[in-house]
């Protein structure tokens, strides 16, 4: 049984056993605001200008791109790196992971869905349309 604790000095000066968090810099910080605003603009550009002409390519790159823009807020602002606070972080990212494909997915699967069926539209519908 280890009587060892930790003092507060050692933890602040790296001495820590395990337990250290992750500490951003104004280079990490400049970094993630930089990257999070291209990773803003691109969608907003596929969007706007219309740039790919199919419309389920351009929803999976925005998708894509949100999944990626999620990691690059909790690398660089929320500090999560898997030597900080002994992997649990890392958990936490591989969890946000999960529960954002899940939310994903189950986002599209809703709005396909109500598509196809809240919306049926023949060509003899659309002809008769005041």
């Amino acid at each position: 049984m280890s009587t060892h604790h930790e003092s507060a000095s050692d933890t602040h000066h790296a001495h820590s056993h395990g337990h250290e968090a992750g500490h951003g810099s104004f280079k990490g910080y400049m970094t993630g605001f930089v990257l999070s605003i291209i990773l803003t603009a691109i969608p907003f550009w596929l969007v706007m200008a219309d740039v790919l002409d199919s419309k389920l390519l351009t929803a999976v790159l925005v998708m894509g791109i949100a999944v990626v823009q999620i990691v690059v807020h909790m690398v660089y602002f929320l500090h999560m790196n898997p030597r900080s606070e002994g992997g649990w972080t890392m958990m936490a990212l591989i969890f946000t992971l999960v529960i954002v494909g899940i939310a994903l997915a189950g986002s599209l699967w809703v709005m396909h869905h109500l598509n196809t069926n809240m919306m049926p539209m023949t060509h003899e519908m659309m002809m008769n349309m005041p």
